[in-house]
């Protein structure tokens, strides 16, 4: 079928076509419903189906006579390692960690958050969870503290499973001492902590809660796939909002095996026995779909890198991964391409290496801009293939789905909406618009499989943010529009949320830690465009009254505040001390139009700012900057 049938069918039919594809998962109990809509947004797939996620991930490749496949390609150019684990050995080793949590208490529906670096043991637990029906909230290794300590709170997990340390080029930047520190800042108090120690810098453990990694195996005792509802959580994934309270996305078991499945081979022309390489990190929702799960659900090989697109060693760095385990489909986000591409604009690198397996390159996690776009075209030879999704639906929601034919591509597009997901762009009546007119990209309900279930005990939060402007629609926050030919084109956030090099940074949480330092009296975090990064964080503050020291001191320390409460993953290094910021009469911060100016755009004065002196004010800095 072609893709326009395929997706008529989704839309006009959604119960009927995903019945079909839920036949490619293996079940303990075949669901006799499809989909339950009775409590609308809060759509159930599958909702009197039992499986096993890990079984489906794992156990059914081996029992299918493929245990031998590479299942995982482990390489660290940080640490001089690279591993290949079978599908055999990793069902094993999933099955003796699951045993290890079940030792520490954990049961089916608790929680397990996840704090490690790239390495297989991320994906181990990932898995283990999943076997023993626990839920995991897995957390980007390079939060700092206070982040972390706000996703202990909020999930209250039996366990905590981190690492020693993480290595980050030449620098190895301890964990432990992090977590120690988040569990002394969050009210909840985990019971147990397991910690994998690594040999570039061991852990001290406090007793009895502490325990290593490898104690905790060595004691344990397999256990068999658990027994789980479809609609069951499977995982908890914290995602920054416009406040700075984050939002705990949950996804479920059934849904998500069936849409990851199907995505694999629709979507990304994956099949059983390739070589997949999503170069993300298990801490964002790219890595959970498309290194741990989306990839073995499909029996694929799925490649977990723990290194930079350059500097680990040289701009050759993804190229030697490609050409070393014949990788056939490479996923990243623009702003690796853009970084190779400041190294080495004439792409000399890849003459190295044998890039002849690579079919095809994903980008996705920010705007595909067209020169980084064209670049990649001519350098590799393969078609440059742009996606767009979010966090919360867990998988694209606008691609060139290559499974069901390809389309011809359009630079500055991500082709056209994805079989199941019903797209518009509403007005502000909530009408539809006309093709090329711009508007809000909201997704018709029902939304598909594997999308958000709800957000983590916060239903009503979970409406108000996504399914109450429009009625009947979820709201995704971006703004686009379609052209003629059905092609999506998105405009960027709506929002206050920024992207910086593909991860998703709400800028109140940026704003907060600056308005902290006892001189601050008041902070506003804007979004630039960036070459590199796609967006970087600009900051401005306004001090309190009365005397201050060196202004360049005091942007060090505001920038060393930020890095230790956020973590590095912010990159807030540029900070405006000004005298007031530009506000509406109400007293909103006018961040659209600060981002014009420092952007050297266009802009109207808002009928609406209070004092139309303080832009030129801050119009009078940029300039100043740029000279």
């Amino acid at each position: 079928m072609s893709y326009e049938q395929v997706f008529s069918a989704s839309i006009g039919d959604p119960e009927a076509y995903w019945a079909g594809n839920a036949e490619a998962i293996d079940w303990i109990r075949k669901p006799a419903r499809v989909l339950d809509n009775s409590r609308p947004p809060f759509a159930r797939w599958f909702p009197d189906g039992v499986l096993n996620t890990a079984a489906n991930a794992l156990d059914r490749h081996v029992d299918a006579g493929r245990g031998e496949q590479a299942a995982l390609i482990y390489d660290s150019p940080v640490t001089d390692t690279k591993k290949t684990i079978s599908y055999r050995e990793l069902r094993d080793q999933v099955a003796r960690f699951a045993g290890a949590l079940a030792r520490l208490g954990v049961v089916k529906g608790d929680r397990v958050v996840i704090y490690m670096p790239m390495v297989p043991e991320a994906a181990v637990a990932m898995l283990a969870c999943a076997r023993l029906g626990a839920i995991h909230s897995t957390v980007f290794g390079g939060f700092a503290s206070p982040e972390l300590a706000v996703r202990i709170d909020a999930a209250a997990p039996k366990v905590v499973v981190s690492a020693s340390c993480g290595v980050e080029g030449s620098r190895v930047l301890p964990y432990k001492p992090l977590l120690d520190r988040a569990i002394e800042l969050s009210s909840y108090k985990p019971e147990h902590c397991v910690i994998l120690q690594r040999p570039q810098a061991e852990a001290e453990l406090q007793a009895g809660r502490d325990h290593t990694w490898a104690d905790s195996v060595a004691y344990a005792e397999p256990v068999p796939p658990a027994e789980v509802a479809a609609t069951d959580p499977l995982y908890i994934l914290y995602t920054s909002g416009t406040t700075s309270t984050p939002k705990g996305v949950v996804r479920d078991n059934g849904g998500h095996a069936v849409a990851l499945c199907w995505s694999m081979e629709a979507i990304f022309d994956t099949q059983p026995g390739d070589v997949f390489w999503a170069a993300s990190d298990v801490g964002w929702v790219v890595g959970h779909s498309y290194i741990v799960y989306g990839p073995l659900l499909a029996g694929a090989t799925t490649v977990l890198y723990e290194g930079k697109p350059v500097g680990t060693p040289d701009p050759g760095a993804f190229w030697r991964v490609i050409s070393e385990h014949k990788v056939n489909n490479l996923f990243t986000a623009p702003t690796a391409l853009r970084a190779i591409k400041k190294e080495d604009p004439e792409g000399t690198h890849t003459r190295r290496y044998d890039l002849s397996s690579l079919r095809h390159l994903f980008l996705a996690g920010e705007r595909l801009d067209p020169d980084t776009y064209q670049w990649a075209s001519d350098l590799l030879g393969v078609p440059v293939i742009d996606n767009w999704w979010q966090t919360e639906t867990g998988w694209p929601v606008a691609a060139n789905c290559l499974g069901l034919g390809a389309q011809p591509l359009k630079a500055g597009s991500p082709t056209k909406p994805v079989p199941g997901y019903d797209v518009r762009i509403l007005k502000e009546d909530g009408t539809d618009a006309a093709p090329g007119e711009e508007g809000a990209i909201a997704i018709r309900e029902p939304l598909p499989p594997g999308t958000l279930q709800t957000l983590w005990q916060d239903d009503e939060r979970c409406k108000r943010s996504y399914f109450t402007t429009y009625p009947g629609y979820y709201l995704t926050g971006d703004g686009g529009r379609f052209d003629q030919d059905g092609y999506l084109f998105v405009l960027g956030r709506m929002d206050d949320v920024i992207n910086v090099a593909g991860h998703r940074l709400s800028t109140g949480t940026l704003e907060e830690s600056l308005a902290r330092d006892p001189e601050v009296a008041e902070a506003a975090v804007i979004g630039v465009a960036d070459e590199l990064k796609g967006q970087v964080p600009v900051g401005f503050v306004v001090l309190k009254a009365g005397e201050h020291g060196d202004p360049e001191a005091l942007r060090k320390a505001l920038v060393a505040r930020v890095r230790a409460d956020v973590g590095a993953v912010a990159a807030l290094k540029q900070i405006e001390i000004v005298p007031r910021l530009p506000k509406t009469r109400s007293g909103k911060i006018l961040r659209a139009t600060m981002r014009a100016i420092a952007e050297g755009r266009e802009y109207k004065v808002p009928s609406t700012i209070d004092d139309p002196a303080v832009l030129d004010e801050i119009a009078a800095l940029f300039s100043a900057s740029a000279a």
